[in-house]
Formats: structure tokens, sequence, C-alpha cells
């Protein structure tokens, strides 16, 4: 059987505080880099992450919590990155250990800002991180229903398949269904685009379009997104597997999605700016939309929708005109 170790959560928000939760239900301690140590003074007195998921405690005498990234991975074999993308790249500026030698899972749904890499190519080609030790985790997951305990289903996404299996295994309870993959790069790069489509989504219903629209708008998303993986990394895959299509759905339509409140903000006439200052919490599919409009201006797949989003956000074109070119376009 595979052994993982000492486990490691890397970053403090929500997608992280849930994985810490499901690591603990399945081992004895965990060890957990976040950046601010106030946050983790506050973490150790109320035994709940602070800021995020409020309602789920731990016992904090199995947390080995620590803002030195360094002594964190040192003393873990398997890191999970939680950090948003923006981010990665100032944590990691820190790093003094090598990661190739550990097991590297990366459950971020965003591409490094300026690399344009999704988060296993950088740390392959920045870190020279070998794809065995290199895996994904993704699928329809939102942070807040996993410290419920709803059923959720998620993929582990390894080059190393009995790895892959193992560690699905180890997180894998009563309300979590796991499966693997070896599409490691598709899952990413769908993880960061349905991000930009719950962006749109959201754009839409702000501007009071209905749910007859909405599903047009999934069904098209769907396409752009398959057409998009077949180009980037093309495999056999189906593109209608939960960790592609159903993570599209859960963050296009559901109210926990920050994509789709991001996006709603914006139909409703406020500035990016001012959206990201009211909404105080990062929605990743924002710096996603640049980085793949860059990546795409080198592939040339057709990407209406994207381009669309990216338009709004980036060449502050009427929400309005850019639908309405859209749904013109659609079937």
């Amino acid at each position: 059987m595979q052994s993982f170790g000492t486990i490691a959560i890397m970053g403090g928000g929500s997608w992280a505080t849930a994985i810490a939760k499901m690591m603990l239900e399945k081992t004895d301690s965990i060890y957990w880099y976040m950046r601010r140590q106030d946050r983790i003074e506050d973490f150790q007195r109320l035994s709940h992450n602070p800021a995020y998921l409020t309602g789920v405690h731990f016992d904090v005498d199995r947390i080995h919590f620590s803002t030195d990234i360094n002594e964190v991975i040192e003393h873990s074999n398997s890191l999970i990155w939680v950090t948003p993308s923006p981010y990665l790249k100032p944590h990691l500026k820190k790093l003094k250990v090598r990661l190739r030698d550990k097991f590297n899972i990366t459950a971020i749904k965003g591409i490094v800002p300026d690399e344009n890499l999704v988060c296993s190519e950088f740390f392959h080609q920045i870190y020279n991180v070998p794809d065995e030790n290199l895996a994904v985790l993704a699928g329809p997951s939102h942070a807040e229903e996993v410290a419920l305990g709803r059923l959720t289903y998620l993929t582990v996404g390894c080059a190393d398949m009995e790895k892959a299996q193992a560690f699905a295994e180890l997180m894998a309870s009563d309300y979590v269904k796991t499966t693997t993959s070896r599409d490691v790069i598709g899952i990413e790069y769908a993880s960061v685009l349905k991000n930009v489509y719950a962006i749109a989504a959201g754009i839409c219903r702000g501007l009071k379009y209905g749910d007859n629209f909405q599903a047009v708008l999934m069904a098209n998303c769907v396409q752009e997104m398959n057409r998009f993986l077949a180009t980037v990394h093309p495999i056999q895959r189906s593109i209608f597997e939960s960790v592609y299509m159903g993570d599209l759905i859960v963050t296009g339509y559901s109210q926990f999605s920050r994509n789709r409140i991001f996006g709603t903000m914006i139909g409703q006439g406020y500035s990016v700016k001012s959206a990201q200052i009211e909404m105080e919490m990062i929605a990743e599919g924002y710096f996603g939309t640049k980085c793949m409009k860059e990546i795409n201006a080198h592939l040339h797949v057709n990407m209406p929708i994207l381009d669309a989003v990216y338009n709004i956000l980036y060449e502050h074109i009427s929400p309005n005109v850019e639908i309405k070119l859209l749904t013109d376009s659609f079937r």
C-alpha cells in the first residue's frame, strides 16, 4: 500500500480548510502552512479557521501550524497546494528546500500568472518535480458543502496510477466518493475554464437573462471547453465526466460559486475593482480569463465565450453588447 507520510496543507482559504478536515479524518496529524501568524493564533485559540468555514471545528493539537514554508515542506512528505494561483509564485520565492522529492498534489483551480502554466506544468518546469510526483485534485466540490458533509465526488489525476488510486482511497469517506484519471493537464485546464464560464453565467444573471438562456450558455461552454482540451492536450477523454462537465455546472449555477457571484456583480454594473473589493475573496476566473486568452492567442481555438468575458473584464466593453453577440451565435 502506497504511503504518503506526513501530509501538509499549503494555504489557508476555504478549500484548504475543507481539505484539512478531510485529511484529519484519515490521518493522525498534519502540517498546515499559512501566511499570517495572527490567523494561526486565532485558529489555535478558537479551534476553527477564523476567516473561512468557521463552523468546522478542529482538534488543533493534531495540527502543526507554521508561517515558514520551508519548515512545513521539510517536515512533510506530501504537499497539498491550495493557495490562490496569483499568490503561488510569491510564496515559492521563499523556498529553500527541494520540491522534487515530495508528492505534490495541486488543488489550485487556476493558472500561474506571467508563466501562463497550469500548476503541474509550473512545478514540473520550474522546480523539476517529476510527473510521478505530481497530482491534481478536482471535481464539483464547493468547500461549503464538504464542510457540511454533503455527498461530493472528487477525481485524483496522476501519471502514476498506483499513486492516484492510493491517494483517492485516502480521500474517500462516507460523503466523499473518489475516482482516478491520467489526464492531469486536461483536468487542470478544465478547472480554469469552468471559472471563466461561471463568470459568464454570473454576468448573464446580472443582466437578467433567465434559466432558458443559462442552459444554452452552459451547453456552449461544454463544447468550447472540449474544443480547447482536444487542442491543448489531445488524449481520449469524455468531457461528460464529473471532473469536467460536473465541475463546470456546479460552478456556473451554485450559490457558493464566487466566480458566479463576481460575474453577477459585473452584469449588475459594478466595475471589476469595486466587485473585487466588495467580495473580499479571490475569484480565480478573473486571472484565469487573461491567462487563457494569452494561451489561446497561440492555439487559435474558437472560444467566443472566453473572448466575451475577456472583453468585458479587460477591455471594458459593455456586458450588454458582448452577451448580445453571444446570443446571436448560439444555437
